[in-house]
Order: structure tokens, then C-alpha cells, then sequence
């Protein structure tokens, strides 16, 4: 392996996390009663979502363009900063000395996550450009949140072929990568060396 790129691909909700940080973000954002009333009258589709009886993309979706369809995208980047910044004790510490230590060795550091850019990428900004967030991308058009996403929800396969769109010669490159769960499993699978569930001490 040696000559060959190190890249550390980390998932962020659950592996880098204690919890999902959507839920979190939407309770940050709107109000806590909403969310839960919201939770509530569509459990179905949400059960129907986590059992794989509908695609999690569309319910994601569905949940994201109720809360925020039609907010403006600045609005949408500074709540993504302010949630960051007041809920630092959702992130494991061992996870993000991990990160840090990949940084320090001159790794490409990638953080492949199905959340948003705007909330997730706001806790590694001390990194800079160090650190890359591959994330699903919410659509906008004239400077407000359409509530659809501009890229299919990345999870899964959809993991690969974003880290592939990046780094195309597989060859060229180690991968590292660190997962929690189904949705992680491809990601885990081309690694060249995979973590499942780390940092949990």
C-alpha cells in the first residue's frame, strides 16, 4: 500500500454521533411539539420507512419539505451553524480524535452522511477545508428551499458511488471507512479496512 492516497470515509449519525442529529436538527429549527405532533400523525410512514415498506429518501423528504419547503437558504446555513454550535455533546469524543488524528496524518478526510451539509458540516469547521462533507443536498431555487432534494438521499450504494465520484480510480487510494449501521454497509464493504460501530467506550 504504500505510495497509495489514505482516504478516512466516516459516517456522522451514529458512528460520529450518540444519536441521529435529524430528528435533533428539526427540534432545534422548529418547535419540539411540532415535531413530535408531526411524528405522530405519520407514524405509518415512518414505521413503513424504517421496515423497508417505502423508501427512506422519500420519507425524509416528505419530512424535510413540511418543515422547511419555502425557507430561505441563508435562514437554512445559520440555523445549520447555531445547531452545530449548542448541541456539540451529540458527538463522540473518541470519533472526532479519530478524525482529528486522520487530519494531523495528511489523510483526505471525508464525512459521508445521509443528513445535510448545512448541520453537519458546521462541526468540523475547525478542520477548514480538511475535512470534506459528502452529504444529501437540498434543492433551491431562487434563493429558498424548494423542500426536495437535489441529490438522492445518501445512503447506502448511494455512499459509493459519491466517494467513487470523488476518487474514481479505486486503485490509486486506501480507504478507511467507518459505518453504524445498514445503510453504511457498501461503504464498509469497499474499504479497504472497515470499523463497524467504533468508538463506543
Amino acid at each position: 500500500m504504500e505510495g497509495k492516497k489514505e482516504i478516512y470515509a466516516f459516517d456522522f449519525d451514529g458512528t460520529l454521533t450518540r444519536r441521529d442529529s435529524f430528528i435533533a436538527f428539526l427540534c432545534h429549527a422548529r418547535q419540539t411539539r411540532r415535531v413530535v405532533a408531526w411524528r405522530a400523525l405519520h407514524a405509518p410512514l415512518l414505521a413503513a420507512a424504517k421496515l423497508g415498506l417505502y423508501p427512506a429518501g422519500k420519507a425524509k423528504e416528505r419530512v424535510f419539505a413540511h418543515f422547511f419547503a419555502g425557507t430561505s437558504e441563508r435562514d437554512y446555513e445559520e440555523c445549520g451553524m447555531a445547531f452545530a454550535a449548542r448541541n456539540r455533546a451529540l458527538l463522540r469524543p473518541a470519533g472526532i480524535r479519530a478524525v482529528g488524528k486522520a487530519v494531523e496524518d495528511g489523510a483526505t478526510v471525508l464525512i459521508v452522511s445521509a443528513s445535510q451539509r448545512q448541520w453537519v458540516a458546521p462541526f468540523f469547521a475547525e478542520y477548514c477545508s480538511a475535512v470534506t462533507v459528502v452529504a444529501t443536498e437540498p434543492e433551491v431555487s431562487n434563493g429558498r428551499l424548494t423542500g426536495r432534494f437535489a441529490t438522492p438521499n445518501c445512503k447506502g450504494a448511494e455512499k459509493v458511488r459519491r466517494i467513487l465520484g470523488l476518487f474514481p480510480d479505486r486503485e490509486s487510494y486506501r480507504l478507511t471507512a467507518f459505518g453504524d449501521s445498514r445503510g453504511d454497509r457498501e461503504m464498509l464493504a469497499m474499504a479497504d479496512e472497515a470499523h463497524y460501530k467504533p468508538f463506543r467506550k
